[in-house]
């Protein structure tokens, strides 16, 4: 089994949907499901005008998109409570809107490189540096450091970088994700047949890869 996940590193419902997309497989592997589930992660930016190098707080950038800073309150309070309750730390105090471009390109080179599994965990170091550590995942020296704390090779990121890597790929995600009408993230495409949108409860996940792994 393929399953493609469009997502974003500062979509909080993309954090709280692979959460629980791993925990429904670690529910399937505990009933002794063993099928391969080979999971990539594709791109896609929920806001492509956030510039590159200048990191503003999150709550002003929510603040202007939702109609004041009381709304936006509400809608970080909300979804950090949702997180804590999948066991994630939010701290949308300190999160800084980013340009997610350049981590994008990262993933793609974790996954070119070395594979699913170091995309996954670049991806997960990428994430917890936005919503938890409140750095700024636009940056390219911290985009290194966080493929360097997963065991990837930092040096040759940069050149990858550098030397434009990953743009082509990039573009290509976007593009599939317009071909398949994916106007929304986290959004989950088993074998290229079935969607699953949105950061479902675990037993929705559960369900759905049982019927499929079944047919």
């Amino acid at each position: 089994m393929k399953v493609e996940i469009w997502s974003d590193v500062v979509c909080p419902w993309c954090y709280i949907g692979k959460v629980r997309f791993d925990k429904a497989v670690a529910e399937l592997r505990s009933k002794g499901i063993d099928t391969p589930i080979n999971v990539v992660f594709r791109s896609f930016q929920l806001d492509p005008t956030a510039p590159v190098g200048a990191p503003t707080p999150v709550a002003e950038a929510y603040a202007k998109k939702f109609g004041g800073s009381e709304r936006a309150h509400q809608i970080l309070n909300h979804v950090t409570n949702v997180a804590a309750e999948d066991g994630i730390e939010f701290r949308m105090d300190i999160a800084l809107r980013a340009n997610t471009v350049l981590a994008h390109r990262a993933l793609h080179f974790a996954l070119i490189s070395q594979g699913p599994e170091s995309q996954a965990f670049l991806k997960k170091s990428l994430l917890s540096a936005y919503f938890t550590e409140g750095k700024d995942v636009g940056d390219e020296d911290v985009i290194i450091a966080c493929a360097d704390s997963v065991g990837l090779d930092g040096q040759a990121l940069a050149a990858w970088l550098q030397s434009g890597g990953g743009i082509t790929e990039f573009a290509a995600d976007l593009q599939a994700a317009a071909e398949r009408d994916i106007t929304a993230v986290p959004s989950f495409v088993i074998d290229d047949r079935f969607l699953i949108p949105g950061a479902q409860d675990i037993s929705v996940f559960v369900n759905v890869l049982e019927r499929v792994l079944t047919q």
